[in-house]
């Protein structure tokens, strides 16, 4: 074989190579290829990691899967297949879904029930999401634990951890793949990093969980942490399960990434008391407005119109009661007196006095830019909160339940720039069990959204808060084509 027959086969397998590469990715080569030669197109599949649900004897756990019609599939769609898998060998695989539109349960009381490993391909795998709700009826651990489970990343940030007396929190992480991964835990608190850490260099291997006590890393006593998780090698899941001795427990989901401005959606009205945290993770120190979106427009709660935060150290301030009977959302923005400084933020929302509190976490949240799904919706135990910034913005909410139920329910909302509108979704006629939402941006400015699930029990005010970020279930494919100039020496 002569040097020019080499040269074609090596670019007929470049060529082979790029196209096989934007087809499989979606290409993120929007900075360098023209507008117009992308497409927008369905994913074609999407990996979900659930964390170990729950050790306690009194925990049962629900999983709902879902996957909303959509990209021109109408509800009941079929093809490919979307199936949760225990990350440990022994136990069964979940019931998988089989169809779009219609949601899926199984449950577990078992305490050593796994991590779960979901695939969804095809049809199914655009916009499905999976919801891991466990109920823990007694002991230390009481209180609805809510999580959506995630898809694999190589970095987390989860303002709202703790080592305090009384909190007992794990950072869970989850291997999908077959090779083992290693993570860096790295923990801040008001002074900075903490030293003596332990987290740097853990090995996850592959197709499994590891739940780590952040306690076990250092030995300081902390109220207000921020955990950050890094995938030095390969991809996790992670989530944190906070659990406070006298307040109840609830997964702390991953906030959104750094930025200068901040919006968590779904402040309940109730809240008896509302707790900031915040974390700068750049060079500079950060100056922070910070704003109330309630269902009548923003305004600046008193004595909280501003917020300093110094630079790699974890700022907190108890906001108390912050919505006074009027559910509404917290806005976080960036004095004007400098350029913008990228932060983390969450918050840690009580509900409850004495005895009878619960505690949930909502963190920083991305906007929908399409739609977004949350699962496991229960009679009237679900509220939906929706943010609009810039502009007003249209929006569309759509509930289906499982082929037990009648027809779905939808209705289309406009909410008003500046405020929060919190409501009840609509209930599909004959429910039976659960059923999933289904939030789409028809059109206007940013919407941030979020679901809080209260299930009462015993006098507690147990209730869990899932943000709704975008479902990432389309994305700008590439338009990939033979060029023979590439031949050209």
């Amino acid at each position: 074989m002569n040097r020019s027959t080499l040269s074609l086969a090596g670019a007929v397998v470049a060529l082979a190579v790029l196209t096989g590469a934007a087809s499989m990715t979606g290409g993120d080569d929007s900075h360098t290829a023209p507008a117009a030669s992308a497409s927008r197109l369905p994913v074609q599949r999407s990996t979900l990691l659930c964390p170990e649900p729950s050790t306690s004897e009194f925990a049962d756990t629900t999983y709902t899967s879902f996957t909303p019609p959509g990209s021109g599939s109408g509800t009941g769609a079929s093809g490919g297949d979307a199936t949760l898998l225990p990350a440990t060998p022994k136990p069964k695989a979940l019931k998988p879904l089989t169809a779009t539109g219609k949601p899926v349960t199984s449950s577990t009381d078992k305490s050593d029930s796994p991590a779960l490993i979901g695939t969804a391909n095809g049809p199914l795998a655009p916009g499905w999401s999976v919801q891991q709700t466990t109920v823990v009826s007694d002991g230390p651990g009481r209180g609805l634990l809510g999580t959506s489970c995630v898809a694999p990343d190589s970095e987390f940030w989860f303002p709202g951890a703790s080592t305090q007396d009384g909190r007992q929190d794990y950072v869970h992480l989850v291997n999908p793949d077959e090779t083992p991964a290693v993570v860096d835990v790295d923990l801040y608190g008001k002074d900075g990093q903490l030293k003596g850490s332990t987290g740097d260099g853990i090995t996850v291997p592959g197709n499994s969980s590891k739940p780590v006590l952040l306690s076990t890393l250092i030995a300081d006593k902390v109220q207000d942490l921020t955990v950050h998780v890094v995938a030095r090698s390969g991809r996790v899941g992670a989530a944190v399960q906070a659990t406070d001795n006298k307040a109840g427990t609830d997964w702390l989901p991953a906030a959104a990434q750094p930025a200068g401005d901040l919006v968590m959606p779904g402040i309940p009205a109730d809240a008896t008391d509302v707790r900031l945290i915040t974390y700068a993770p750049g060079s500079d120190d950060a100056d922070l407005t910070l704003k109330l979106a309630t269902s009548t427009g923003s305004i600046t709660p008193a004595g909280h119109e501003t917020l300093h935060v110094r630079s790699g150290m974890t700022t907190a301030v108890d906001l108390g009661d912050l919505t006074k009977g009027d559910a509404g959302s917290l806005v976080i923005g960036s004095s004007s007196s400098h350029s913008p400084v990228p932060v983390v933020a969450a918050l840690r929302i009580t509900r409850g006095k004495g005895s009878k509190q619960e505690i949930a976490f909502l963190p920083a949240t991305s906007p929908i830019d399409r739609q977004a799904t949350v699962a496991d919706n229960r009679a009237k135990g679900s509220t939906l909160a929706l943010t609009a910034t810039g502009k007003d913005v249209s929006v569309k909410i759509t509930s289906s339940a499982g082929s037990t139920a009648g027809t779905a329910a939808g209705k289309t909302v406009t909410v008003k720039a500046g405020s929060t509108l919190s409501m009840a979704p609509s209930e599909p006629s004959g429910l039976k069990g659960s059923y999933a939402v289904t939030v789409q941006r028809l059109s206007g400015g940013q919407l941030y959204a979020s679901r809080m699930l209260a299930l009462p029990l015993d006098g507690v005010p147990m209730f869990t808060i899932q943000p709704m970020p975008d479902d990432q279930g389309m994305v700008d494919v590439p338009q990939a084509a033979s060029d023979l100039r590439v031949l050209q020496h």
